[in-house]
């Protein structure tokens, strides 16, 4: 039997580790979600590595054996599967809008720490920032966030990144969408449906 860490490594490679990421993509158990890179920016200076997310957030909860109660009592936990539960929808979304390119959906985050969740791209270079959050008061966090990153991106004039089409905060909790005085929507994930 292993004990250390250092013993574990040799059981598990980089490339098992491929193996079964690829596996488990093939199997259609997790998505992978890529970086995103405007116009004009140095892929470099972004991080581009592709953040997994599971098909059904469930998947993740029956693994580490959480019960309703348990994930009520554990706000972090809750906070990743909430966003994986809105990634997973927003994937379905992304996918069936027309003139959609090959990777609809993906994430953004720079070398100064300054990110957004979810960007969702057409074909012909239109875009939208959408940050998830689970509940109303980190709205204005957020909210900040997104105006930064469209202040960043927009701010260089030789850039030739888009406005975006819209900026978004996607919630768990709210009884209704709107549009805040800065332009950025606030949308209930309840309200998004066919």
């Amino acid at each position: 039997m292993y004990g250390t860490e250092e013993n574990l490594d040799d059981l598990i490679s980089d490339r098992m580790v491929s193996e079964y990421v690829a596996m488990f993509e093939d199997m259609f158990l997790i998505d992978s979600v890529p970086g995103w890179v405007p116009a004009a920016r140095d892929p470099k200076r972004l991080r581009t590595k592709p953040r997994r997310y599971f098909a059904d957030p469930s998947i993740a909860a029956s693994v580490l054996g959480m019960n309703p109660q348990a994930m009520l009592e554990d706000w972090q936990t809750f906070g990743f599967l909430f966003e994986n539960l809105c990634i997973r929808d927003l994937l379905v979304y992304a996918r069936a809008l027309p003139d959609v390119g090959m990777e609809p959906v993906r994430y953004y985050h720079d070398d100064s720490d300054l990110e957004c969740d979810v960007i969702i791209e057409l074909a012909d270079g239109r875009w939208a920032g959408i940050e998830i959050k689970t509940s109303e008061d980190k709205v204005p966090t957020a909210a900040t966030n997104l105006n930064r990153m469209r202040a960043k991106l927009l701010g260089n004039p030789a850039a030739r990144t888009r406005e975006p089409e819209f900026l978004a905060v996607l919630v768990g909790i709210g009884e209704f969408a709107y549009r805040r005085d800065d332009g950025i929507y606030v949308i209930p994930i309840g309200t998004l449906g066919a």
